[in-house]
């Protein structure tokens, strides 16, 4: 078992555990649990495989008291769900089970469960506790760590939302063994980010070891969580409300959730559309002159391999990507801010993309065979 420090002072950083049969093994969540009251939220996917394991390891504390009121929260599973409507029903349950501000929600699922039932938890009652348990490689990488909750509205992808950082991260890495091979490649869409963004020589690992990480092989894969959860910690801990440097983060978002919006959420993954929005974001690195075009074709070979788009959909025009994309939360004064690349390993914040470079980028990347 390995652990990943978010470093945030003030006696809020806390723990990513990394590690196999992590999930029925009570040491790990039962620490974090603030009183006698816990809300599992989780979906019709995923409930089946892991519910049973972590209710387990609830029922006997470690301090021999008596057992915890464990509440269950089984929501539908797909980003279609990532609603107002399901954040009611865990408040419905929080509230018929008298749960109180001691209470803890556990987050057990992928990206769309954790970012609900973090928002939840940041809401109920002001504010309770919350524990990360994420069960796709996608959340184990990225949208369990570092406090960002919300849900979708229909013009745009979380524009609701809080920040609300988790008392810890507990990734199983055994869980992946469940996970099907689409679900699998978007994960890698954000394990290839971290490289593209801070860490060149990651990227060139990834390079090396992409068959072993689509074979599942237990150390690589291992490993590539924990880098991946690395980079992230370090970058939160800068910066954790994205006042500034936390915004590299989002290479390749902006374009990624206007294809969501547009799409409708659900028929592209959300590393699919990563996948897409980085390569338009690098080209439009290129058009800059900061990259060049053996940097692109690199990305695109990687993406590939690991059976992820190149491309994004060519039923999206131009118009409606720059319309989509002014809803982002990145704009400012109504100037788009985007994350684009220096050099491999190196993202930046800027605005110095003009609106026809962005449309070259957008239309050449459309053009490219998928």
């Amino acid at each position: 078992m390995k652990t990943v420090t978010v470093e945030l002072g003030d006696q809020r950083s806390y723990p990513i555990y990394i590690g196999a049969n992590l999930l029925g093994d009570g040491q790990y969540l039962q620490p974090h649990i603030g009183g006698r009251q816990v809300c599992i939220v989780t979906n019709q996917t995923v409930a089946p495989l892991y519910l049973g394991s972590i209710t387990k390891s609830l029922k006997v504390n470690l301090q021999n008291k008596p057992a915890y009121q464990v509440n269950t929260v089984i929501l539908p599973d797909g980003e279609n769900y990532k609603n107002l409507q399901s954040i009611e029903s865990i408040y419905n349950c929080l509230l018929e089970n008298k749960h109180n501000r001691t209470t803890t929600v556990v987050a057990l699922g992928g990206g769309v469960v954790g970012d609900m039932a973090g928002f939840a938890a940041a809401t109920y009652q002001r504010g309770v506790k919350f524990i990360q348990i994420p069960t796709t490689l996608l959340s184990q990488v990225d949208s369990s760590v570092g406090g960002k909750t919300g849900v979708n509205h229909l013009l745009g992808k979380n524009m609701i939302g809080a920040f609300h950082q988790p008392q810890c991260v507990i990734i199983d890495t055994e869980v992946l063994k469940t996970l099907p091979p689409r679900e699998l490649s978007a994960g890698l869409a954000e394990v290839i980010k971290y490289g593209l963004i801070a860490d060149k020589a990651f990227f060139e690992w990834l390079e090396q070891h992409y068959e072993l990480l689509l074979a599942g092989e237990p150390s690589i894969m291992s490993e590539a969580i924990e880098r991946s959860c690395r980079n992230k910690a370090l970058v939160v801990g800068k910066d954790e409300k994205e006042a500034g440097i936390r915004a590299i983060l989002n290479l390749g978002h902006t374009f990624g959730h206007a294809i969501e919006t547009i799409k409708g959420y659900g028929e592209w993954l959300h590393g699919e559309a990563v996948a897409a929005g980085m390569v338009i974001a690098v080209e439009l690195s290129h058009k800059l002159g900061w990259l060049t075009r053996a940097d692109v074709d690199r990305l695109k070979y990687l993406l590939k391999q690991v059976n992820l788009p190149i491309s994004p959909p060519k039923d999206i025009s131009v118009n409606q990507f720059l319309e989509t994309m002014q809803l982002d939360k990145k704009v400012v004064n109504g100037k788009l801010r985007l994350v684009l690349l220096k050099k491999i390993g190196h993202a930046v914040i800027t605005e110095e993309a003009s609106n026809h470079q962005i449309q070259k980028a957008i239309m050449n990347c459309q053009q490219t065979p998928i």
